[in-house]
């Protein structure tokens, strides 16, 4: 049997951030070459996307309790597109916020051990390349054992993707079971088990679950379904979705829920004008505002 390593867990490494910061913002890290800042484009792509990422850790660190750097958006830019990933995933951990790496991983189990390793684990002379992952829980139990593994080994953390913000996301999440419940229920129910042993002091479990704030019933009631678990809700903003819908996900407590924000802050500049990284931080520190407020604690 492996040792456990002493190391505080994902949970209570997140509450302690959202009660010091009184912020439950994640910024979505999604860096599209096309809408770099003038300044940034002559560095080459995947230089210019860390430079800007690197930007907006600086402007959001007082706001945000994590950042979400989505890993498509740098794999695009192949080899140069990789190490600025990793690049902007250590800046962020050295700025003191917490990195849920958006790479939405999910194979059968040795595949999924590979992935847990490259992510979620030590690597070689330094720490992990992030604090959580998401992650699919489509294959079913044996696909998530090795991020559970890694949890509870090394402190990490994993978000499974339950009811997503897409509104596609019915086309398979929605279907109705023999007993006239949605998939996305089971699958919630799932989560809650897979979690039941891998709880904090605070309560809180390291399996969280994907749930779209664009969908406020299913908010409320994934917050039955998973008592434990770490809501990580995206679509606030630029999909439509405000901090108002979203009061029910907290009543687990403060670091119940994370509400995560992308194009909204990163190019907030685009709709206020001046720099990019004032905008950026401006809109982060209102979002997160807006959202401690409407979670009310």
């Amino acid at each position: 049997m492996e040792a456990a390593v002493a190391t505080v867990a994902f949970a209570d490494r997140l509450a302690e951030a959202v009660a010091r910061k009184r912020s439950q913002l994640v910024v979505g890290l999604d860096p599209r070459v096309e809408l770099l800042p003038v300044e940034l484009r002559g560095d080459g792509d995947a230089d210019g996307c860390a430079r800007f990422c690197r930007g907006i850790v600086d402007a959001v660190a007082p706001h945000a309790v994590a950042v979400k750097p989505q890993s498509a958006f740098f794999e695009a830019l192949g080899a140069d597109g990789t190490r600025a990933f990793e690049d902007v995933c250590d800046y962020a951990r050295a700025a003191g916020l917490l990195v849920i790496a958006d790479a939405k991983r999910g194979d059968i189990g040795s595949t999924a051990r590979a992935y847990a390793a490259a992510f979620l684990e030590p690597r070689s002379g330094s720490g992990s390349l992030a604090d959580a992952l998401t992650v699919s829980p489509y294959l079913g139990r044996d696909s998530v054992d090795p991020f559970l593994q890694s949890c509870r080994l090394h402190g990490a953390g994993i978000f499974c993707l339950v009811k997503t913000s897409n509104p596609g996301s019915a086309d398979v999440q929605d279907l109705a079971l023999s007993d006239g419940r949605p998939l996305w229920q089971q699958v919630a129910e799932l989560v809650r088990e897979w979690g039941e042993d891998l709880v904090g002091e605070n309560g809180l479990s390291a399996v969280g679950a994907v749930v779209g704030a664009t969908h406020p019933r299913a908010v409320a009631q994934a917050r039955k379904l998973m008592p434990q678990a770490v809501l990580l809700l995206p679509g606030v903003g630029a999909q439509g979705a405000t901090p108002a819908d979203l009061g029910p996900a907290f009543t687990s407590g403060p670091a119940g829920a994370l509400v995560a924000v992308s194009r909204s802050v990163l190019y907030a500049s685009r709709e206020t004008g001046g720099d990019w990284r004032a905008a950026a931080g401006a809109e982060a520190a209102r979002t997160a505002r807006e959202v401690w407020s409407a979670s009310g604690w």
